[in-house]
C-alpha cells in the first residue's frame, strides 16, 4: 500500500511538471510563429530580434551553475528559483514594454526554464528505474509540444484581440499559479552532505567523461539541424502563403499534434525498443523530412505535411535522449542534465544566428543544413553507443 501511494504521489507530480512547462514553452515558443508580429510591435528588423534570440540562447551556459544550487540546496528550491526568475522577466516586458525590457524578458524567462528542467529531470531521475523512466520523462515533455497545441494559438488569440503585449500578463499570472501548486504538492528534498561537497566537483567531471561530452555534442548538433528551419518557418509559410496570424497559430498547432505524436512514441517505444536506437530512428527520419521541404513546399498542404514530418521526428529524438542523458552519469545528474540544456540552448543559439542567412537562399538552404547537422548528431550519438558498450543491452 505504501508503495502504491509513492507511486501515485510521483505521478500527480509529473502531471504538475508537464503543466508548469506547457506555462513556460508557450512563452519560449511563442516568438517564432510570431516572429513578424513581434518585430513590427517592438520597431526592430527580423536580424535585430534575430540576434536577440540568439543572446537568449547562450543564456543557457549558465545552467550549470543553476545545478550546482539545485544540488546544494535541493531539487524543489531549484525549480522554485527557476518559476520566480520566470515571473520576473514577464513582469519587465509587461509593465514597460520596449526592446530593451523584450530582450532583457527573452533572458530571465529562458534563464527560469533552463534552471527548471533539468532539477524536474533530476528529481524524476533519482526517483524513477532508468527501464521506466523513458514513459515518466515523456510525459514531463508533454508541456512541450502542448504548448504549441494549446498555448501558441491561444497566444494567437490574445494578440489577435489586444495587440502583440497582451500575452505576458496571462503568462504571468499562469506562472505565479504553477509555482503556488509547487510550493504545495512537492515535498522538500533532503540534501546529502555529499551532494554539498561534491555539487562543484560535478562541474569537471562532466567536463572529463567522453561518453557526457559525446551526449552533449549530439543534443548540440541535432537542435543547430533543427533551429535552421524552426526560427524561419513561420516567415516563410507567410511568405509562401500568405498566411493571416490566426493561421499561423493553427500551423503551430499542426506542430504541436507531431510533437504530441512523437511523445506519445517515446512512451510506447523508447524504453522497449532502447533509446539509443530510437535515437536514431529519429535523426535518420528528421534527415528524410528535411528533404521534403523544397520538394512539398509549394503548397499549404504539402508545407504543414513537411512540418509535421520534420518536427515529429526531431522530438522523438529530442525526448528519446533525454532519459539517456540522465544515466550517463548518476552521480553527477542534476550537472549533466544542465549541461545537457546549456548544449541545446547553444545549438538554438548557433541555428538562430545562422538561420536569417540560410533563409535568403530559400528554404531548401535551410533544409540542406539541417541535413548536414544531423550528420554529425548520429556521429556523435555512436560515439555515445561505443563509449558505453558494456550498458549496450540497457541502452
Amino acid at each position: 500500500m505504501k508503495q502504491t501511494t509513492k507511486d501515485a504521489t510521483v505521478q500527480v507530480q509529473i502531471v504538475l511538471f508537464a503543466l508548469i512547462r506547457l506555462v513556460f514553452n508557450t512563452t519560449y515558443r511563442m516568438i517564432y510563429p510570431f516572429l513578424s508580429v513581434f518585430s513590427a510591435g517592438l520597431g526592430v528588423d527580423l536580424q535585430t530580434i534575430s540576434l536577440a534570440l540568439a543572446n537568449r540562447s547562450l543564456v543557457g551556459v549558465l545552467g550549470p551553475f543553476l545545478a550546482v544550487f539545485s544540488d546544494r540546496r535541493g531539487r524543489k528550491i531549484g525549480m522554485l528559483l527557476g518559476i520566480g526568475l520566470f515571473i520576473a522577466g514577464l513582469l519587465v516586458v509587461a509593465v514597460r514594454p520596449s526592446f530593451s525590457t523584450f530582450a532583457i524578458m527573452l533572458l530571465l524567462t529562458t534563464l527560469g526554464k533552463y534552471g527548471f528542467d533539468p532539477a524536474m529531470q533530476a528529481y524524476l531521475g533519482d526517483r524513477i528505474p532508468y527501464q521506466r523512466r523513458g514513459l515518466a520523462l515523456s510525459v514531463t515533455e508533454l508541456g512541450w509540444s502542448l504548448s504549441f497545441f494549446i498555448g501558441i494559438p491561444l497566444v494567437g488569440l490574445l494578440i489577435e484581440r489586444g495587440g502583440w503585449l497582451s500575452p505576458f500578463g496571462w503568462l504571468a499570472f499562469a506562472g505565479a499559479l504553477a509555482g503556488g501548486l509547487l510550493l504545495w504538492l512537492l515535498p522538500r528534498d533532503a540534501v546529502s552532505a555529499a551532494n554539498h561537497a561534491g555539487a562543484w566537483s560535478n562541474l569537471g567531471r562532466v567536463l572529463r567523461s567522453p561518453p557526457a561530452l559525446a551526449g552533449l555534442a549530439m543534443g548540440l548538433t541535432a537542435t543547430i539541424a533543427n533551429e535552421v528551419v524552426n526560427l524561419v518557418f513561420g516567415v516563410w509559410m507567410e511568405d509562401t502563403h500568405n498566411l493571416t496570424i490566426l493561421a499561423l497559430g493553427g500551423t503551430a498547432a499542426v506542430i504541436g499534434v507531431a510533437e504530441l505524436s512523437a511523445e506519445a512514441l517515446v512512451g510506447g517505444f523508447a524504453d522497449r525498443l532502447g533509446k539509443v536506437r530510437a535515437i536514431r530512428i529519429g535523426l535518420i527520419g528528421n534527415t528524410l523530412a528535411a528533404l521534403t521541404f523544397p520538394l512539398l513546399g509549394g503548397s499549404l498542404l504539402g508545407a504543414e505535411i513537411s512540418l509535421y514530418f520534420f518536427f515529429i521526428t526531431f522530438e522523438f529524438m529530442l525526448v528519446s535522449s533525454i532519459p539517456l542523458m540522465t544515466e550517463i552519469m548518476p552521480g553527477a545528474r542534476a550537472t549533466l542534465m544542465a549541461f545537457n540544456v546549456a548544449g541545446l540552448s547553444l545549438g538554438r543559439a548557433a541555428g538562430a544566428l545562422i538561420g536569417p542567412s540560410l533563409y535568403d537562399w530559400g528554404i531548401a538552404a535551410s533544409a540542406a543544413t539541417a541535413i548536414v547537422f544531423n550528420g554529425l548528431a548520429l556521429l556523435a550519438l555512436r560515439q555515445v553507443r561505443g563509449h558505453l558498450s558494456a550498458l549496450n543491452a540497457s541502452l
